[in-house]
């Protein structure tokens, strides 16, 4: 494995900034997740590093070494893409021993054979070797795609959306796998994704992504807690996060400059009417088993925030609202620390 870095990176398609002057290291056996939406420059950026597209400027290092200019075949990386691409005339042990019979590398084949029986082993696809690729399940093709990389041992996997195009059981299952398998080999992993789940499961590191910049990279925890910016804290957070205008919350103290308030539903509290200033009206309550969803009015604005399934709260119902620690933003949406109040 190896260190990747890259130095004020930046490429541009036309009219389209992709990447502008990104700046990012990752260590060696880190998993490092790049979040952001559609259009934010994730896949450019693997591709850059990949060689697969040129950088009109700045520097990419891998393990030390400058290759900027060279191409792809030199740089030593697994590339993971969205799709399976797998061989579909190719049983599944032939699709993993692939890359390692490329007349580049002529690994040979007692070699060839104890690094695809190890793969499948970690993958836990070792039934299915002599199989055909088209007699595969989705999970299945993608163990399969994950692992044609992993054979490789390269010095850093490049993994774009690999689990997206899976349902929400599998996409859980493989998030655990993939996990596991970086663990265990110390791999290095530069994933990019637009499911905040995705990220905050298997991250060491979050960089959030918005119109080819990197605007914050943290911690899982980091970022959630400690957003740079409203729209990082925008990113991460089941239901998303509330905004409102600190005007209409006159009795919270608030640090100075603060125009927005950023409301998690860790933040805020619903009881019965107790005298207290802050009251606001359910609006909707939506049953999910271990917790409901609650949406309430607010001087009219929408909040939704968890509430115990055992909380009786029924719509037209008003109620207290307290608040525990929230965010606080300024006019250019900067979070501004609380400590200032």
């Amino acid at each position: 494995m190896a260190d990747v870095t890259l130095r004020n990176v930046s490429k541009r398609f036309g009219a389209i900034e992709a990447v502008r002057d990104l700046s990012l290291s990752i260590n060696d056996g880190e998993f490092v997740v790049l979040l952001g939406p559609s259009g934010a420059g994730k896949t450019t950026t693997l591709r850059l590093i990949t060689g697969l597209e040129q950088p009109d400027s700045g520097t990419i290092l891998i393990d030390g070494q400058d290759v900027t200019r060279e191409p792809p075949g030199a740089r030593d990386i697994a590339f993971v893409f969205q799709q399976y691409s797998l061989y579909p005339h190719l049983s599944v042990y032939d699709n993993l021993a692939f890359p390692l019979r490329s007349p580049a590398r002529r690994v040979p084949e007692p070699l060839i054979k104890k690094r695809v029986e190890q793969t499948a082993e970690l993958l836990h696809i070792s039934s299915k070797l002599k199989n055909s690729a088209t007699r595969l399940s989705g999970g299945e093709m993608q163990r399969v795609a994950i692992g044609r990389a992993l054979v490789r041992d390269p010095a850093i996997y490049l993994m774009d959306e690999p689990l997206s195009s899976l349902d929400a059981k599998l996409r859980a299952e493989l998030r655990l796998e993939l996990k596991r398998v970086q663990l265990e080999l110390g791999a290095t992993i530069l994933y990019v994704t637009h499911d905040q789940v995705e990220a905050m499961t298997m991250a060491s590191r979050i960089g959030v992504i918005r119109d080819g910049q990197l605007l914050q990279l943290g911690s899982p925890r980091e970022i959630y807690e400690r957003p740079a910016d409203r729209y990082v804290a925008s990113r991460l957070g089941t239901p998303p996060i509330n905004f409102l205008p600190a005007q209409l919350l006159s009795d919270v103290p608030t640090p100075q400059g603060t125009e927005t308030v950023g409301i998690r539903t860790e933040h805020l509290k619903i009881g019965k009417r107790n005298g207290g200033r802050l009251v606001g009206r359910v609006h909707r309550v939506e049953h999910l088993g271990e917790q409901n969803h609650v949406h309430l009015a607010y001087k009219g604005e929408m909040l939704v925030t968890l509430a115990d399934p055992h909380q009786a709260l029924d719509a037209g119902q008003d109620v207290e609202l307290s608040l525990l620690d929230p965010l606080y933003f300024d006019a250019a949406g900067k979070r501004i620390s609380a400590t200032m109040r």
